[in-house]
C-alpha cells in the first residue's frame, strides 16, 4: 500500500484538526476590536463634543456627545452586533453628568462630574482587586472570547490584577489633571487642552494594555495565526 496519502485525505484531516482546535483570534483581530470599542465608546465622542463645541457652544456640544452614545448603542442592537461594556459604561456617566448639569443649569458642573467619577471608577476598580474577579477581567470579553479555563490561569488572573491597577491609577491622575485645568484655565483652554491630553492618555494607556496582554497571550499560545501550508510538506 502506498504511503502517500491522497490529497481528499489531507484536506479531510486539516479539516477535522481545525474544528477540534479553538478558535483563536489573531493579534490583528485583537487590536481591531479594541481599537473599535474605543473608538465608538471615548474618540468619537470627543471629538463630537469639541467640534459641537467650537462650532455652536457649549449645551449643543453637551447633547451632541449624548446623543452620539446612544445612538451607537441603538445601531450595534439594531444590527446585531455586541455592545461592549465600555460604551454602556460610558453612555451611563454621560447621561449622569448630563441630567445633573441640566437639572443644575450648570456647564461647570458638567466639567466637574468627570473628576468625580473617574476617581469614583478608579475607587471601584482598586475595591474589585479584593473580589475574585477584578474589572478588567469583567471588560476582558468584550476583546477577547472569554470562558472560565482561560480566566483562571494563573498568567492571565495576573494580568487582569495588574491591568486593573494600571487603569485606577490612570483614573485618579486624569481627576487630578482635570480639577487642576477645571481650576486654572480659561473655559476655551480648558475644553481644547483636557480633549487633547485626555485622549492623548487613553490611547497611550490602549497601547499599553495591548503590549501586557499580547505578551501573556503569546506565552499562553491564546493568539491565533493564519495557517501557512508549505506545499513541499505534502510531497
Amino acid at each position: 500500500m502506498s504511503s502517500h496519502r491522497t490529497p481528499a485525505l489531507v484536506a479531510r484531516a486539516e479539516s477535522e484538526t481545525a474544528a477540534d482546535e479553538p478558535h483563536r483570534p489573531s493579534l490583528v483581530a485583537v487590536i481591531q476590536r479594541v481599537s473599535m470599542s474605543l473608538l465608538i465608546a471615548v474618540i468619537v465622542p470627543a471629538v463630537v463634543f469639541y467640534s459641537v463645541f467650537v462650532l455652536a457652544g457649549i449645551w449643543p456640544a453637551i447633547g451632541a456627545a449624548l446623543a452620539w452614545s446612544y445612538g451607537a448603542i441603538a445601531w450595534r442592537a439594531a444590527t446585531g452586533r455586541r455592545v461592549s461594556g465600555l460604551l454602556v459604561l460610558a453612555a451611563i456617566l454621560l447621561t449622569g453628568r448630563t441630567a445633573l448639569s441640566v437639572v443644575a443649569d450648570s456647564t461647570w458642573l458638567y466639567f466637574l462630574q468627570p473628576i468625580i467619577s473617574d476617581g469614583l471608577v478608579a475607587a471601584l476598580f482598586l475595591l474589585s482587586l479584593a473580589s475574585t474577579r477584578p474589572m478588567v477581567a469583567r471588560l476582558a470579553g468584550d476583546f477577547y472570547p472569554m470562558d472560565h479555563e482561560l480566566a483562571s490561569r494563573p498568567r492571565v488572573r495576573r494580568l487582569f490584577w495588574h491591568l486593573t491597577v494600571l487603569w485606577a491609577l490612570l483614573g485618579l491622575a486624569k481627576a487630578t489633571m482635570t480639577l487642576w485645568l477645571l481650576q486654572s484655565q480659561s473655559l476655551d483652554t480648558f475644553v481644547l487642552v483636557k480633549s487633547v491630553a485626555t485622549l492623548s492618555i487613553n490611547v497611550l494607556a490602549a497601547v499599553a494594555t495591548i503590549g501586557l496582554a499580547a505578551l501573556v497571550a503569546r506565552k499562553e499560545g491564546l493568539i491565533g495565526a493564519p495557517r501557512l501550508v508549505a506545499a513541499g510538506a505534502r510531497a
